[in-house]
């Protein structure tokens, strides 16, 4: 049995009653486990598995990729990233970027580290253009690549083949004056 802690990145329907969650740990990189029965009302798992949330887990490794989540103690849960789009946008883009930086089952605890920072600051402050290109900046930084000639940007985007598509989605949708709905009903400017 092996233990981690992580964050979760991604949640993918495997069948009507199992998860497939994505964790990017401190200890093991990037992972991907099976939460069997989890989308059942009185799994173990219920409530204890959303986007973003910082989490235990003990999880059972595989030969392939896919490994066993065994259990879940969530942590941090970020709740206000998850009630507003533009952030929701701007954490799944650090998530997505990382996944693309980064190989499966390789430890990286400092990027690990700026994930985490990066989305507590989102889920305290709200979603930015600051915040972004801070992420972008510290990135290319860690792994290397950053340039005193070019935008962070450029270089990811050049370094990594392209950058994930919800960079543009949050872009167009924070764009200044632009509105958006809340939960509440509330109508509110970026």
């Amino acid at each position: 049995m092996e233990q981690s802690e992580g964050i979760i990145t991604r949640l993918t329907k495997l069948t009507d009653t199992s998860l497939i969650v994505h964790w990017f740990t401190a200890e093991d990189g990037l992972i991907k486990t099976v939460a069997k029965g989890a989308r059942r009302p009185k799994s173990p798992f219920a409530g204890r598995l959303d986007l973003f949330f910082d989490a235990q887990l003990q999880w059972a490794r595989s030969r392939g990729e896919l490994h066993t989540l065994r259990e879940v103690t969530p942590g941090r849960l970020r709740a206000a990233i998850r009630g507003n789009y533009p952030s929701t946008l701007l954490a799944a883009y650090f998530c997505r970027l990382l996944e693309h930086a980064v190989e499966r089952d390789h430890p990286e605890p400092e990027l690990h580290d700026l994930l985490r920072r990066a989305l507590d600051h989102v889920d305290e402050a709200g979603a930015s253009q600051r915040a972004l290109d801070h992420f972008e900046k510290e990135l290319a930084r860690l792994l290397g690549l950053s340039s005193p000639r070019q935008a962070a940007e450029t270089v990811l985007r050049e370094a990594l083949g392209g950058l994930p598509p919800q960079r543009e989605t949050f872009l167009a949708t924070f764009a200044p004056g632009r509105s958006f709905p809340f939960p509440d009903g509330d109508s509110r400017r970026s």
